[in-house]
Parts: C-alpha cells; structure tokens; sequence
C-alpha cells in the first residue's frame, strides 16, 4: 500500500467504532502523524475513551491507559526507582508513561504537579527521574481527554501544558441514526474491542517522516503567519499564539494534506487546521465576556479578515 492507503485504512478501521464522526476521526489521524499529541475535551459519554482506544488498538504498538485521579502521583506516571537488597543498586521501574501510545483519561481531574510531570516527556519525547534522561520509546503519541471545568472536581489545564498538545478537539452529540447504530451494537460487544491493528509503529514512524516532506509555498507561509500574528495584536486577546503554535499549525497543515493525498499544502489545509490547533493557545483579558468574544469567534474574525492567497 502507498501511503494514502495506509492513512485511509487508519482512518477507516477508526470509524468501524467512532461511529458518524468522520471529521473527528481525519483529525485525530493528522495529529498522530504530525508527531503532536490529542487533547480531546468534551461532556461525558460521547466518545472520546473509544475514540482514544480505537486508534491505539488500530496501530501494532505498545499501549497504557492511564485513568487520572485526584492522589494521582508524577512516580505513578513515569516510574519509580527500587531498592534491591541483594546487589544493593537501585532499579528504574518504568511507569505507564513508557509506551508508544498513551491514554490519559480525564487529565484534569489529578493535580497540576501531575499533570506537568507529563510536560518533558510531550515536548522532548524523553524523561528525566533521579538524575538520570531516559528516553520514550518511538512513535511516542498521548492522547488526554477531559471533561469542561465546569464539572466539580476538575483543575484546570495551565497554559503551558495545553501549549504542550498540538490540537485540541471535540465530539460532540452523534446523529439519530449513528447513535441508533451504537447501541445496537453495544447490545454485543464494545465497539473499541472489535478493532485490530492496521499500521506498524515502523510505518507510523514512516509517515511522519513523509509530513516534512511536503511543500509549503512561501505565500502559504506568509498567509500562516499574518494569522498567528492577528491573535497577537487583537484586543481581547491577553496572550496570542507563540511560535510553537506557528510551528504547530504548519507541521498540522503538512500532514492534512498528506492524510487527503497530497505532497502540497493548500490555503484550505491552513483554514481546516487553524480551529484546532489555535484556539486553546489562545488566552483572553479576564474582562471579556463570552457574549463579547471566545477564542472560536476571535479565530473566525481574524481568519475571515486575512487574505487568502491564490
């Protein structure tokens, strides 16, 4: 299979269990092959653990689910060292964390010292426990889900660690006829079992490698640019893209036009990628109201504004 194929495969084996959410199910496959990592946030109940499991049980790679809880500790995640009388040395015992998938449910239900014990490893693919960096195993790819902070019990993802994920995304409520569909199948077997591996961690890594292979024109660039420059300079906003969302949102566009078959980039692989790889960096003046402006509404201004090139 060329690698278009192999995308569409990805994709197609996704869906056998996300049901109706073809969009959600091209964008998960974007950031996997963007070396980027998922933030899915929505309500709960419509999806995002199948959704996460689905695609990791759809590539032939090690895989840990970690379930994030309030007495959660950095060593649950990353390891701990032990003891061993017998040869009096220390041995590192390799927590979940070592895995070429990760599952983070409901990151933001466990503290903030938890949670940033996740930041070396999302940025640098590597980690550091008693002096000493290990590194993560390759492909390396978390996938977090969250619930609004709106539900009690919830902390709040600091800026710096939502920078940390190249998108994030939501669900949503399926359609009449796909949720009618989802629960006659539950009625046999849950949805994520019935997926099987598709892609190798080999050809995963291989196509990573063919997103930075992808032409960017210059006007293209220049058109990506005066968009995170906009949310830099508009009113409401207290903190606008850096450049690692400029660099995200030009690996994110690569790998969109490669997952639609393409070895270029065009105006609408930028425009597609903008909302979810942009709006969480996005950070507004604590006097604006949502009547006055959110993040998504900001975006579609600044993105309506710029123009487009031919």
């Amino acid at each position: 299979m060329n690698s278009f194929e192999r995308i569409r495969a990805l994709r197609d084996n996704v869906e056998t269990a996300v049901r109706g959410k073809p969009e959600v199910v091209r964008l998960a496959a974007v950031c996997l092959l963007a070396r980027g990592h998922l933030l899915i946030e929505d309500i709960p109940g419509v999806g995002k653990t199948t959704l996460a499991s689905s695609l990791a049980r759809s590539l032939s790679c090690s895989f840990r689910r970690i379930q994030f809880t309030s007495d959660l500790l950095p060593s649950d995640i990353l390891g701990v060292s032990i003891y061993d009388q017998t040869t009096h040395t220390f041995t590192f015992r390799e927590g979940p964390l070592f895995a070429n998938v990760v599952l983070a449910d409901e990151i933001n239900r466990t503290t903030p010292r938890t949670q940033s014990a996740l930041l070396e490893a999302m940025s640098e693919y590597r980690i550091s426990v008693d002096g000493a960096t290990l590194q993560l195993p390759m492909p390396f790819f978390v996938i977090a889900t969250q619930n609004p902070i709106e539900h009690h019990g919830t902390y709040p993802l600091p800026d710096s660690q939502l920078d940390r994920f190249l998108m994030r995304i939501r669900i949503g409520y399926p359609e009449a006829a796909a949720e009618k569909e989802i629960i006659a199948r539950q009625r046999l077997v849950r949805a994520a079992d019935l997926v099987a591996p598709v892609l190798s961690g080999e050809e995963v890594i291989a196509l990573q490698k063919l997103v930075h292979e992808v032409r960017v024109d210059d006007a293209l660039l220049d058109y990506l640019l005066a968009i995170v420059k906009a949310t830099r300079t508009a009113a409401p906003v207290a903190l606008g893209v850096s450049p690692r969302g400029s660099l995200s949102l030009h690996r994110a566009a690569q790998a969109h036009a490669l997952v639609e078959g393409r070895d270029y980039v065009t105006p609408d692989d930028i425009k597609m990628m903008a909302a979810p790889v942009l709006e969480h960096r996005l950070v507004l003046h604590e006097a604006v109201g949502t009547r006055r402006g959110t993040p998504s509404l900001i975006l579609d201004e600044i993105m309506q504004r710029i123009e487009v090139p031919v």
